[in-house]
């Protein structure tokens, strides 16, 4: 059986967060993942491999975090929030088939099933200023624009 996007979501967000304490070998992680969530390996490989991705893009993406998270330094920030963080800007800047609102409203929706309703208020803040500074043209792009304009 196919996971819903949610679920999936769940999963490599589980990857995320349990990467940060992984004691252990991660195959014995990865094991009692799929144990514990009762998830087919397919499943697993597929969270597996978006967990890569987004530890391959990790320096960019707490960039992006330490750039418009302004309440917090990214030291203070919660894991759980951290991670879901990291999920949310990797959907958002990386990965395309996301729709913006809807790459939001499931780091919301982690954040209120695996943390505090009140955690949401930052997540979104902070996701929502990446989307807004992505979404404005940059100084240098209405410079071309104008010269191009002119022309």
């Amino acid at each position: 059986m196919a996971l819903s996007p949610q679920k999936f979501r769940e999963i490599v967000f589980q990857l995320l967060y349990s990467h940060d304490f992984l004691l252990g070998e991660e195959e014995d992680m990865i094991d009692f993942m799929m144990e514990q969530l009762s998830v087919t390996k397919k499943s697993m490989k597929e969270a597996q491999e978006k967990h890569q991705k987004i530890s391959s893009h990790i320096l960019e993406i707490d960039e992006y975090i330490r750039r418009f998270s302004t309440s917090y330094n990214l030291e203070r920030i919660g894991r759980v929030e951290k991670n879901i963080l990291r999920l949310g800007v990797y959907e958002l800047c990386y990965q395309e088939i996301v729709p913006a609102k809807v790459a939001i409203a499931e780091a919301i929706r982690l954040t209120r099933k695996f943390s505090t309703p009140e955690s949401g208020s930052f997540i979104n803040a902070v996701l929502d200023s990446i989307l807004q500074d992505r979404l404005s043209p940059s100084t240098e792009d209405l410079s071309l624009a104008a010269t191009t304009s002119s022309l």
